[in-house]
């Protein structure tokens, strides 16, 4: 399989982006962010997501993201993007000067959640592996792109058929800050299937 980054498609395209071969570089511009209606009420849909299509229903997506982030929220990582009540994303989230929050975020049918740890605000780059087995999702990462730990395992109920998939950066607050993505690879599925 291949994933190259020139045949990639925008959803909201940033003010300020470089793509070269292997490497995009995003300039995030602030008040942008992806999330919808749980526990804050509001909808936020603004977000520059940077994708490709497949209706192949086994896969892994892993990537290199580096980071500057410095306010609180700023965010980069893997995401699945279907419609604006339907996505996935993971990436660390910018909080203070001690910590982030590692976490991801599933949306299904216009309600997002949030699950999270926090790890510290010194971290400045990660891996994410992103797998599909059908409509079912697994998210991991790897602070050296060998050794991955899972995130989160999760069921997008609209992600059965062709799907979107790639990268997003974003910041909430008044701030920007630069996400690089490297190291791209998409692959036979990474995540076997269960067994007992």
């Amino acid at each position: 399989m291949n994933f190259d980054v020139k045949n990639l498609i925008w959803t909201r395209k940033p003010a300020d982006y470089k793509i070269a071969e292997g490497k995009i570089e995003i300039i995030t511009s602030p008040c942008t962010d992806l999330w919808q209606r749980t526990y804050y009420r509001f909808r936020n849909d603004n977000a520059p997501v940077l994708q490709t299509s497949t209706d192949e229903k086994f896969f892994s997506f892993t990537v290199r993201t580096e980071f500057e982030s410095k306010k609180r929220f700023d965010q980069c990582g893997v995401v699945i993007y279907l419609d604006s009540d339907n996505w996935l994303k993971a990436s660390i989230e910018y909080e203070n000067e001690r910590f982030q929050h590692l976490g991801s975020v599933v949306t299904n049918h216009g309600f997002s959640d949030w699950a999270t740890t926090e790890i510290p605000a010194s971290v400045a780059s990660m891996w994410y592996r992103l797998s599909r087995r059908e409509d079912d999702y697994c998210v991991e990462c790897s602070d050296d792109g060998e050794v991955f730990h899972q995130m989160r395992v999760c069921h997008l109920h609209e992600g059965a058929g062709k799907i979107s998939f790639g990268v997003y950066a974003c910041s909430p607050g008044e701030s920007s800050f630069k996400a690089t993505f490297t190291d791209f690879s998409l692959t036979e599925c990474k995540w076997l299937a269960y067994s007992e």
